[in-house]
């Protein structure tokens, strides 16, 4: 069927009384929008769905929701699996809560049953309760760092991690067998809480996960300056509580929240694209900090899996920290004060993905941690651990340049909360020690070289964006000069078909005659295709010389006008 034949159908099936039926009358004649709307069906990709709220085949709305749940439902009970139960959360985007409890009804109706949080609670708990409970799979209704239009439909498996390989096709399967228009066995949410199919979850849970997080802490009591001035942001996303709530509980006198971003906003009032990962998002905490007098600025994006960091240059400025990064310092910081209070584990292991940067490998060789690669995405950083596990390896750390880590096995996903704790400790404990988080990182560029990034990326929205996005990997893969401003390359890895021990992935890997490297490979999660370019010098403006030189060859080579 063509958009134009899809719009028709759902116009003649929806109630005439249906929000989405008057949603799609407003756009009669609107080829583009239709277009847009139905050209194809959402897809269940990067561990589940995520697209814009609306009518439309390509849209969140109940019934693309309701058929993947359905889908879900239909996939554990074929496997037998359905008496394990699943977990649901929800952050605060428009229509969470509605998706979360229409979710718990088609669950309950198939007899699974049900563990509801009752209101928004961060990625990380979610992963956390699936673990704890022992449940079969989890649900998070989030679009996590998307633009306010959007929302998503996160699903995990029973080892805490988002779904992938054989799961996530098999679900796949299920959910394209049923017609948006089927009926779903559905219980009303009192009903099936009356008879036990749906059990609501709340302080106990919280109260377990806060602990979890506090185990996480290296120093304590005289060893910190609990004194020193932080400043966190949301992003009006389900962090504020928590991560205020371990603030309280570490004995941190001088922590603030920026309070235009403390309480939930499904519209992003004061930053239309939350996520932390653009130091935009950092405008207000800045103001705060300044008058603060803050140290470290702190931002989750709104389901709170991801953390950033800013840190003060003196004299009211700040300068953000990429994912490299922070992630660098936080294994730097961990590896330290494990091996000086012996709690170091036998054979330890750190995962980090195909495009994260050079620093925190070298940190860890130097450590004797064993690194091991993985995709991107933390469904398959923390979907390794299991393996590594296998191996007799014990897990120590996790992360990816997108300012994701996950600082402990006991959440199989990136956990902002933790690590907002752990950057908070780690900068009370340098600041006792006369120390600034600038020049920790310096000491590292010191020590282990001095690396630079310069990430970009280019939006192309809709189909004929997907299509463009498609003819530059296409251009790469089939058509990539052996140099790049006059730079050699040595090493090219096609990912398409797996490479060692690495599942297949549509991404690129370059490596250059200086040391230098870069990567490409489209998004799971936004209509973007993404870019990585790193390199390494013994200064830090030899360094930052070297990945420019390398950044513009590479866009030369796109020809195509940047976004970032």
């Amino acid at each position: 069927m063509t958009a134009e034949e899809k719009y028709r159908e759902w116009l003649d099936r929806l109630p005439a009384d249906d929000p989405m039926h008057q949603e799609l009358e407003e756009i009669e004649g609107r080829k583009a929008e239709i277009q847009d709307r139905f050209y194809r069906d959402i897809e269940f990709g990067t561990a589940g769905l995520r697209g814009i709220c609306g009518a439309g085949t390509n849209r969140m709305n109940p019934l693309t929701v309701g058929r993947a749940t359905q889908g879900i439902a239909d996939y554990l009970c074929e496997t037998g699996l359905q008496s394990g139960g699943v977990v649901i959360a929800y952050d605060c985007r428009h229509h969470s809560r509605e998706f979360s409890e229409l979710a718990a009804e088609i669950f309950a109706g198939n007899g699974i049953p049900v563990y509801l949080f009752p209101s928004l609670r961060p990625t990380p708990e979610l992963s956390f309760a699936l673990r704890r409970l022992g449940c079969t799979g989890g649900v998070n209704m989030t679009a996590s760092h998307n633009p306010r239009e959007y929302n998503g439909y996160k699903v995990y498996w029973k080892d805490g991690a988002q779904i992938s390989g054989s799961v996530s096709d098999g679900m796949q399967r299920r959910i394209s067998e049923r017609d948006l228009f089927g009926a779903f066995s559905r219980i009303p949410l009192d009903e099936a809480r009356k008879n036990g199919l749906v059990t609501m979850l709340g302080e106990e849970m919280d109260e377990a996960y806060l602990s979890y997080v506090l185990a996480q802490s290296q120093h304590d009591g005289a060893e910190l300056d609990l004194t020193v001035p932080v400043v966190y942001t949301p992003l009006n996303g389900a962090g504020s509580a928590p991560v205020a709530e371990i603030a309280s509980r570490r004995g941190f006198t001088a922590f603030a929240v920026v309070p235009e971003q403390r309480d939930p906003d499904p519209d992003f009032t004061t930053v239309p694209y939350p996520n932390p990962e653009d130091p935009g998002a950092f405008a207000l905490a800045e103001s705060l900090g300044k008058s603060t007098g803050a140290e470290l600025l702190l931002a989750t994006d709104p389901d709170s899996d991801r953390m950033a960091a800013e840190i003060s240059c003196g004299g009211g400025s700040y300068r953000w920290l990429s994912g490299n990064e922070t992630g660098a310092l936080l294994i730097a910081y961990l590896a330290r004060s494990r091996r000086e209070k012996g709690t170091m584990p036998e054979k330890p292991a750190m995962i980090q993905s195909i495009v994260t940067g050079d620093l925190g490998r070298l940190i860890c060789q130097d450590y004797g941690i064993t690194v091991f690669e993985t995709l991107t995405g933390f469904k398959n950083i923390c979907g390794k651990i299991p393996e590594i596990e296998k191996k007799g390896y014990h897990y120590f750390f996790g992360y990816e340049e997108s300012i994701g880590c996950a600082p402990a096995e006991g959440v199989r996903d990136k956990d902002g909360i933790a690590a907002a704790m752990l950057m908070m400790e780690m900068t009370a404990y340098y600041r006792k020690q006369g120390i600034s988080l600038q020049e920790a990182l310096s000491r590292l560029g010191q020590k282990y070289g001095y690396c630079a990034e310069a990430p970009f990326s280019l939006v192309r929205k809709g189909q004929e964006g997907a299509e463009q996005i498609a003819r530059i990997m296409e251009q790469f893969r089939e058509k990539s000069p052996d140099q790049y401003g006059g730079v050699r390359v040595t090493e090219k890895i096609d990912y398409l078909k797996g490479w060692r021990d690495i599942p297949p992935q549509n991404a690129l890997k370059f490596r250059m005659e200086d040391g230098s490297w870069f990567a490409v490979r489209p998004s799971g999660t936004e209509p973007k295709i993404k870019f990585y370019l790193y390199s390494r010098s013994a200064s830090q403006e030899e360094a930052q010389r070297s990945v420019e030189h390398l950044k513009a060859a590479v866009q030369q080579a796109v020809g195509l006008n940047e976004e970032t």
